[in-house]
């Protein structure tokens, strides 16, 4: 081992030591031994001894503060996919929780796939899976991912574009999603200097070229601002200057159609105090001595973004040119740099209501697994769905919800419960009824009004925009769609859920005029080169069809071998999360889930149906299933 890992490992104790006195150095050190061994004699492409990489992400995830469990397994996350250890080996040496933890960064090997794509893939599903029970998987995956990201430039060139387009497409997102900016920002410049290299270098070289006469004007700003502030007697933590990041630069220059030139606010001030009150007299003071531009301000403080973020911002003019300075509150100012982390504290993982908010779309991975057959649709699903562009509406409460643009307040009931989905009779839209497609703004104060026994019209389907909502439509109504193949035939047993009788598969085709669902009436009509076209009964275009071509036809169900569970466990929080997290981290397809109480709500019996497995696959699930804390009993049906 080089002396440069052990000085690095020295800075990570250090760097525990200043956020957390009272730290457990002992289980950091036992990992750190481990790894030594572990890892010994293995080097990465930038010819570094490997031990260098999980220091560097244990270092990460120092500084986001968190606790030494967490750390010790930042400094594991690799020895079970990179080294001969085993997952039990892990377990055995530093238990339960740090085992979960390595575990669910680790990359299947055992599993055959058709192609890397689908290996790809079904791995990244397997850790959003485990982070669905622990927040902590996807901060170890996001430090391993900002080091290799940091090193990518020893790569070939394909495999740097390969991570680079990975990293902007699904890390970047989820680090937005946690409110996690000090690993969003740089992962965005990361990505910039890999796939746009010129542009990258451009505004490397536009940003250094008066950065030193910028910069004087900053300092000689902060030092007035100090001054005023002292005169009103506020304390202060820190007023900082912050440089706008490469990627901010480009899109703005992008979305705003604007040369380099025409960006002038490529600097902040960042002024952090002790109150939410003092905020706002802050804010007072600077309106009253600079002039500022209104149609900048934005109160988050009010209206704190989604995923958490809260602060207030505002330009003024220095020198005829736009300064935006930021105002917060040293809480607020953890939390927009290290968002979900901040509620990981050595102190302890207490859930709150924000902690519940800002992993609500967790929900949603868990909704569209039960209806995903393959992981590489599932992925696909994630990136555009769950990805693109947001709206903010607000519940009558005051609590903003995050929805894609487009959404509807039938979006917005299922975002908030499954029952005020299904239950939705009505919409208030700012107070005024509006109807259930109305396209949702951001800003628009959103309220459902709801009826006992009204039901989800099929029609909703037509214009909902989330999965989620189609998914719980779909529930309530007892629909599954199949998907239709490009050219309109329906072959794949795959996809297929239910098979036509009487007929040979490979002469049908499904009228591009109609949607053919479970339960639903159909007609066939057969045309010159002996096809038949299917049609629903009640299809406009079948009168004008020739009646004498009509055949008679109907759906049946297609059974599939499943493995059916009944599992008994005791209510507590989280045991159904456990018991879906010990399925998925396998790579085993949940097909249905199905829970009931009884015994005066203290037990529960969970009813899943899975794919069917291998006889040395199924014993070890149940044997992992039976090991959850609360599960009292597990039978196969």
């Amino acid at each position: 081992m080089s002396e440069l890992s052990q000085l690095d490992y020295e800075h990570l104790i250090k760097r525990v030591i200043e956020f957390n006195p009272n730290a457990n150095l002992e289980i950091i050190k036992k990992a750190y031994e481990f790894i030594k061994k572990a890892h010994a004699g293995q080097k990465r492409e930038s010819g570094e001894d490997y031990i260098q990489h999980p220091l560097r992400v244990a270092y990460v995830l120092a500084k986001l503060e968190l606790n030494s469990v967490t750390i010790a397994a930042g400094l594991l996350h690799d020895v079970i996919e990179d080294t001969n250890t085993t997952a039990q080996k892990i377990r055995d040496e530093f238990g339960e929780e740090i085992a979960y933890l390595v575990r669910g960064v680790t990359k299947i090997t055992k599993l055959k796939f058709e192609s890397k794509e689908e290996k790809k893939a079904e791995n990244l599903r397997k850790v959003l899976f485990a982070t669905a029970k622990d927040i902590r998987v996807i901060l170890i995956k996001l430090a391993d991912r900002l080091h290799n990201m940091q090193t990518l430039r020893y790569c070939v060139p394909e495999k740097r574009e390969r991570i680079a387009t990975e990293t902007l497409e699904i890390y970047v997102p989820i680090a937005h999603k946690l409110g996690i900016y000090l690993i969003k920002s740089e992962l965005e410049d990361l990505c910039l200097r890999f796939l746009h290299p010129d542009i990258y270098t451009f505004i490397a070289a536009k940003v250094s070229e008066k950065k030193d006469e910028r910069e004087q004007k900053i300092i000689e700003l902060i030092e007035l601002l100090k001054l005023k502030i002292n005169e009103i007697e506020i304390p202060i933590y820190a007023i900082q200057g912050r440089a706008k990041s490469f990627h901010s630069i480009y899109n703005k220059m992008n979305k705003k159609n604007k040369s380099f030139e025409e960006i002038y606010d490529l600097l902040a001030l960042r002024i952090i105090t002790n109150s939410i009150e003092n905020c706002y007299k802050i804010l007072g003071l600077i309106h009253s001595n600079w002039v500022y531009i209104k149609s900048e301000f934005e109160d988050y403080i009010a209206n704190p973004k989604p995923n958490g973020y809260q602060s207030i911002h505002t330009q003024i003019m220095l020198n005829k040119k736009p300064v935006e300075i930021q105002i917060r509150t040293l809480d607020m100012h953890r939390e927009s740099e290290e968002g979900i982390a901040a509620h990981w504290r050595y102190k302890g993982t207490d859930r709150d209501k924000k902690f519940d908010r800002k992993i609500s779309w967790l929900k949603q991975i868990l909704e569209w697994k039960r209806n995903s057959t393959n992981a590489v649709d599932f992925i696909e699903t994630l990136k555009i769905d769950l990805f693109k562009d947001e709206i903010y509406v607000i519940t009558p409460k005051g609590e903003p919800i995050a929805l894609p643009e487009g959404s509807t307040p039938v979006d917005f009931a299922y975002e908030i419960h499954t029952n005020l989905g299904n239950l939705c009779k009505q919409a208030k839209v700012n107070n005024l009824i509006r109807p259930l497609d109305y396209v949702l703004q951001s800003g628009d104060i959103v309220e459902i009004i709801t009826q006992k026994k009204v039901k989800p019209s099929r029609q909703w389907l037509n214009f909902v925009k989330t999965n989620l909502a189609k998914s719980k439509i779909r529930q309530s109504l007892g629909l599954v769609i199949k998907e239709k193949k490009k050219d309109n035939f329906q072959h794949s047993k795959d996809l297929l859920d239910m098979v036509i009788t009487d007929i040979d598969k490979k002469m049908v085709r499904i009228s591009k005029c109609c949607n053919i669902e479970n339960g639903t009436k159909i007609v066939g009509f057969k045309t010159k080169d002996n096809r038949v076209h299917i049609h629903n009964s009640d299809c406009p275009n079948v009168k004008e069809l020739d009646q004498n071509k009509l055949i008679n036809m109907q759906l049946t169900e297609q059974k599939e071998d499943l493995i059916k569970f009944n599992i008994t466990v005791k209510d507590r929080i989280g045991i159904a999360m456990d018991i879906l997290s010990a399925i998925s981290t396998k790579g085993i397809n949940i097909k249905s889930i199905n829970m009931k109480e009884h015994r005066g709500n203290t037990i529960v019996s969970i009813k899943i149906d899975i794919a069917k497995l291998t006889p040395e696959q199924l014993n070890d699930l149940i044997l992992e299933i039976k090991a959850i804390r609360d599960v009292v009993d597990l039978n196969q049906i």
